[in-house]
């Protein structure tokens, strides 16, 4: 199936597999790759030697095109594009807007730039900075996520932009991505039901907690960073919801020590981030001192297996996900749900 985004960054199927923390490594992004679809390395919970390390690895395994996901107000952002350009990767993804800049650089080094925005007034931003296309997350995405539905979201984006729109919230099947390319979306991108292949990283005992979830079962809740985060609902977050101002933050205190160690940065860097954070995005130093919990409290379920001290993060399509196929069944499957409901609402030719 052919449409801008597969022409823009040369995939067979416009599928996107999300750059999600602790999960979207070289296992992941190289089956999706080697499926036709575009995978995202998550790169804001690797240091820059193990981002360019995981770059090589995922280019061993494959000759697919695949892409990095980046942090824009991240200290080392440039150097992280440096490693991007160095390396040949096809394509950057941003959890945040880029600055005009950061996309020009990228832009003239041959690099294909994709934002994720959450509202119309920021498609068009970076649309007008220069940006190659947009992920739009209506609130049924998982992670952090805003409010507005992708059935609403999306098409105001496509209307507003002219640059291709690739719709996220809500997807696993080819009945989504038929619905969002009749919305005018060039594919759908899709992290929780990458999270729950058998090419996934996550802990059996965890895709486990994610099979037996209802749609019920997924909440948002503003306890883990301060912000809107969408993830499974269990005991451990209903705990967090509970605890008071004091004990979360003496949490994060805690949680952003142990995530300096992995990441390798050093407290200037992450006081430096945090300022910028707080800049960007209106925060509270509240708030941006309860970020450091979220990349840990992921970590302790996505990486270490403890569902009952970690969260999950999750889009509600969890609810309705009852397998773990290969990414190469997954994306095989989609295409053939796609085509064949296209085949179904082709006109009927005349009868000679």
């Amino acid at each position: 199936m052919e449409t801008a985004l597969t022409a823009l960054v040369g995939v067979r199927h416009p599928i996107v597999q999300t750059g999600m923390g602790w999960v979207a490594g070289p296992r992941l992004v190289t089956a999706t790759a080697e499926a036709g679809a575009l995978g995202i390395l998550a790169s804001a919970t690797m240091t820059t030697d193990a981002l360019r390390a995981a770059v090589r690895e995922v280019k061993s395994r494959t000759d697919a095109p695949f892409g990095v996901n980046l942090r824009a107000d991240a200290g080392d952002a440039r150097e992280r594009v440096r490693i991007i350009v160095e390396e040949g990767v096809r394509v950057a993804s941003f959890a945040l807007a880029p600055s005009r800049e950061l996309i020009a650089e990228l832009k003239d080094a041959g690099v294909v730039v994709v934002p994720s925005v959450g509202a119309r007034r920021h498609a068009e931003k970076v649309a007008a900075w220069g940006a190659d296309a947009v992920i739009v997350q209506g609130g049924e995405g998982g992670g952090h996520t805003g409010e507005v539905a992708t059935t609403v979201l999306l098409p105001q984006v496509v209307d507003a932009v002219d640059i291709p729109v690739i719709a996220a919230g809500g997807f696993c099947d080819g009945r989504g991505l038929v619905a969002a390319l009749a919305y005018g979306a060039a594919g759908v991108a899709m992290g929780t039901r990458f999270l729950l292949t058998s090419d996934s990283p996550v802990p059996d005992a965890v895709k486990a907690r994610y099979l037996a979830a209802g749609v019920g079962d997924v909440t948002v809740t503003r306890a883990v960073d301060g912000l809107p985060h969408r993830m499974l609902r269990t005991e451990f977050v209903a705990s967090l919801e509970r605890a008071g101002r004091l004990r979360a933050l003496t949490r994060a205190v805690r949680h952003a020590s142990g995530f300096r160690r992995l990441s390798g940065l050093t407290w200037s860097r992450m006081l430096r981030d945090g300022v910028a954070m707080r800049r960007g995005h209106d925060l509270t130093w509240s708030q941006v001192l309860l970020a450091a919990n979220a990349p840990m409290l992921l970590k302790a379920a996505m990486v270490d297996g403890r569902a009952e001290s970690g969260v999950m993060a999750s889009g509600q399509v969890a609810g309705v996900i009852s397998d773990l196929p290969s990414c190469a069944e997954l994306v095989g499957r989609v295409m053939g749900e796609a085509s064949a409901i296209l085949s179904g609402l082709s006109p009927t030719p005349p009868l000679p």
